[in-house]
């Protein structure tokens, strides 16, 4: 009976663990295969790396220590590639484009326009998503280094670079809808294209001038640009005086209170600083000054004839003839055309007489006084330095010159008969030892061989020597030497090489 019982007892276990069992799917394999065993493989995705670091703004030469920040071409959110255009910033003369070196997306800007940005501190945060080269691992790391102890002070909430401690929660943004806008708001509402805060140097000169906002300009320019044209506009209807309500003829109206005049602090632009600074050096050198009038009739008469049914961009004024003189007059007294060196041995210095006529022109740009160089006036013709003073002086006027047209000069040229004036007492750039004033040219009565009285068209040349190294009589046969090609025309003709 026991035994019975145990049997059922098995029985029923065995029924039991065969209901609960998993059931094994049949799996048939060919003959001679061997089964493959297989593995179920989880999706795995690598964290991408986003790298935000600080774009530090690069030594532009020539010892430059800060410079002014023009333009932007980008702002938070842009995306950039390499070789992008960032911005534009000016040094003492020469504006420079500063370009991206990595592909990725802006993240804070540093500096807001016309601030003057330093050497080697953050221009930039840029969201890297491009490939880093070794080089530019270890000049990020650097830069990482020198911009840690600022990082520490950053405040969450003003778009900087360091992280945002994580599980805080996100702000919602309020789902209040913004009252409608007034009738006259909507009125003063206007399309604004997207280069509409970029302007050339010159026209954030101007605006800086009368002391305006060049987002409240309404540009007309290419994509809603601002023109020279645009800011005259607008600052002559802010001139404008407002109408004032209506009073009935019994209200006397309150007198108005003196307005309060008070002095402003402006502090000296990029150009004005490097101008402070070379005309304080020049205050050491004893200036000899000497005048001297040239008669024009012979050289208006060429130039008439010249220009006679050109256009204006092809016609020829006084100044390329004036240079090829001068430059013909420099090969018999080299020594104007010298520079004087007291720094490689301050008890013996010694001057260097310049193989090459490398001449500064004084140039008045609408951001100050610029002096591009012209280069090899003693090859050039007549034509070709009428082309390269249009060219230099197009650039300065737009702002576009580089450093490499401001050095090297060893005469300078001012051509302030350009606005007005007659003689004038030039001041001479080191390490240069002369200079010469170009006056105004003037129609005068004056009496002709035969005691008539005829008419003359002359001009006054203002000439400054270092009196350290040459004596007057030696810059007055160069400025006879001068007059002489200039009244004589043709026969400076014959000389051109």
């Amino acid at each position: 009976m026991k035994t019975m019982a145990s049997r059922e007892a098995s029985r029923l276990f065995r029924r039991i663990s065969t209901a609960n069992a998993i059931p094994i799917p049949a799996c048939r394999f060919e003959r001679g295969a061997v089964p493959r065993q297989c593995w179920r493989r989880g999706f795995h995705e690598s964290r991408s790396l986003k790298v935000v670091k600080p774009y530090l703004l690069a030594d532009i030469g020539e010892g430059i220590t800060e410079c002014q920040v023009i333009q932007w071409f980008v702002k938070p959110g842009a995306r950039v590639e390499q070789f992008d255009p960032i911005c534009e910033v000016q040094s003492d003369k020469a504006s420079v484009e500063i370009t991206s070196r990595f592909d990725g997306v802006i993240k804070k800007l540093y500096y807001e326009p016309d601030d003057m940005a330093k050497v080697g501190k953050p221009l930039v945060d840029i969201d890297i998503q491009s490939e880093i080269s070794a080089a530019d691992e270890v000049l990020l790391n650097d830069q990482a280094t020198q911009t840690q102890p600022k990082e520490d002070g950053l405040e969450v909430g003003r778009n900087d670079t360091k992280a945002v401690t994580e599980g805080e929660p996100a702000s919602i943004p309020s789902q209040d809808l913004p009252p409608e806008p007034a009738p006259e708001q909507q009125k003063s509402q206007r399309h604004v294209g997207k280069h509409a805060s970029l302007a050339t140097p010159a026209v954030r000169h101007l605006v800086k001038e009368h002391n305006l906002k060049i987002e409240d300009i309404e540009g007309t320019g290419k994509e809603g640009r601002v023109t020279k044209d645009d800011v005259q506009r607008h600052a002559n209807a802010s001139k404008q005086p407002q109408p004032s309500p209506t009073t009935t003829p019994t209200q006397a109206s309150p007198p108005l209170p003196t307005p309060q005049l008070s002095d402003q602090i402006r502090p000296l632009t990029p150009i004005q600083s490097s101008m402070y600074k070379q005309m304080t050096r020049s205050l050491s050198i004893p200036h000899f000054l000497y005048t001297d009038t040239l008669s024009f009739n012979s050289l208006t008469t060429l130039r008439q004839t010249h220009n006679l049914g050109k256009p204006k961009s092809e016609r020829l004024s006084p100044l390329p003839f004036l240079l090829k003189a001068l430059s013909l007059s420099l090969h018999q007294y080299p020594l104007l055309n010298a520079h004087l060196d007291t720094t490689t041995n301050p008890s013996k210095p010694h001057l260097v007489l310049k193989a090459e006529h490398n001449f500064g022109i004084a140039v008045d740009s609408p951001s100050g006084l610029l002096v591009p160089v012209i280069r090899n006036v003693q090859s050039h013709s007549i034509l070709s330095l009428a082309a390269e003073i249009q060219r230099l002086g197009a650039l300065a006027r737009e702002g576009k010159l580089s450093s490499a047209d401001f050095t090297g000069a060893t005469f300078t040229l001012s051509n302030i008969g350009s606005i007005g004036g007659g003689a004038v007492a030039p001041v001479i750039v080191t390490p240069q030892v002369g200079i010469v004033g170009i006056g105004r040219a003037r129609v005068v009565p004056a009496f002709g061989e035969h005691g008539e009285l005829v008419k003359r068209e002359e001009c006054v040349l203002s000439w400054s020597a270092d009196h350290r190294v040459i004596d007057g009589a030696y810059v007055a046969r160069c400025a006879e030497g001068v007059r002489g090609l200039v009244e004589g025309v043709e026969g400076m003709l014959v000389q051109l090489r």
